[in-house]
């Protein structure tokens, strides 16, 4: 991306944008909260926020704590984080690609997490509880692959992209292969090709938490990174940034954020294309509010669309992951639209 002579009008939007921003923040963070209890009062059994919260805070003999601690508030927490994750990591792939529709598919993260999570799910069913610590390690090794591919005497964004695209679609074709192999099996692994947060507990809230708290804290600190970045490498070198050095720093950091989601809950897509979108056009480009913007609206919208899943079509519950895509096709269009 190249430098643009800034017009009044864009200078009159970047001012309102300034000052309605701490404001936008208080209504970020309370839709975060209203996502939260609304996830962990609805259900089967309605609690009203009074009664969510005392389950929470109350004494281990209050009515609804087993239903609340033990079932609702893990579910809530995971689908938080796993928002917060796949959000970040969608704004960091958008400003180091320069392509607006850049999100953790595309540089073979969730394909690389889904191929073995998919083989360990399928051909080595006894080691379910591993599938996380495998599809980690399967979206890693994607993303060396990937770099090994695209290196020619640096990185080109053009190149990662390429090369990211070949990968994903040799891991697809791996998924498919695995699962004509064991057609028999292939229902063990239906929720986690489409994403879903169902029975998830506080074993992968502990499994996730670390990796999310290291990698969102990391994004943070690499906020003015990404603002220099963005201009281009031209004048991020002029500025005297080492280029391909933070932009590999920068690749990892969002493939250990989309990596560890994904192997939590499977494939889920669409979170880390449309969020920064949205947060794009209401903070404005300075990855100082646009990376704190997206963790919250992220969080919140994975909550939600995760409350939606399991109880829109009560007692059946769909796959976040199908919420999901409902919710950011139609978007998605929206950007083609403005892009075309």
């Amino acid at each position: 991306m190249g430098q643009t002579i800034a017009t009044t009008s864009d200078w009159t939007r970047l001012l309102a944008r300034r000052r309605f921003r701490p404001a936008i923040f208080v209504v970020l963070l309370v839709l975060l909260v209203a996502a939260f209890v609304y996830g962990v009062g609805t259900g089967s059994i309605p609690l009203s926020p009074e009664q969510v919260f005392q389950g929470i805070f109350g004494p281990d003999d209050y009515e609804w704590h087993r239903v609340v601690w033990d079932i609702r508030l893990p579910r809530v927490l995971l689908a938080a984080m796993v928002g917060a994750n796949l959000a970040t990591s969608g704004v960091i792939l958008q400003a180091i690609m320069g392509n607006p529709l850049a999100d953790p598919g595309i540089i073979g993260v969730s394909s690389g997490a889904g191929l073995f999570g998919i083989v360990i799910l399928l051909a080595f069913p006894s080691l379910y509880l591993m599938v996380p610590l495998f599809a980690f390690i399967g979206a890693l090794l994607a993303c060396v692959i990937i770099y090994m591919l695209a290196w020619k005497g640096g990185i080109q964004p053009m190149r990662i992209i390429l090369a990211g695209v070949a990968v994903s679609t040799l891991c697809g074709a791996g998924i498919s292969a695995v699962m004509v192999l064991y057609s028999d099996r292939v229902q063990n692994a239906l929720l986690f090709m489409n994403g879903s947060l169902s029975m998830r507990g506080w074993s992968e809230v502990h499994t996730l938490w670390p990796y999310c708290l290291l990698a969102l804290t990391a994004a943070l600190f690499c906020v003015r990174r990404l603002d220099v970045i963005v201009l281009g490498d031209d004048v991020a070198r002029s500025m005297g940034m080492n280029v391909q050095a933070n932009r590999i720093m920068l690749t990892a950091i969002a493939a250990l954020l989309a990596a560890s989601a994904v192997s939590t809950v499977g494939l889920l897509g669409f979170v880390g294309l449309i969020v920064p979108h949205i947060m794009r056009m209401i903070l404005g480009t300075n990855h100082s509010f646009l990376v704190p913007g997206s963790i919250l609206f992220g969080a919140a919208l994975v909550m939600f669309s995760d409350t939606l899943a399991r109880t829109l079509f009560s007692p059946i519950e769909i796959p976040v992951g199908i919420a999901m895509a409902v919710l950011g096709v139609p978007f998605f269009l929206f950007l083609l639209r403005r892009a075309m």
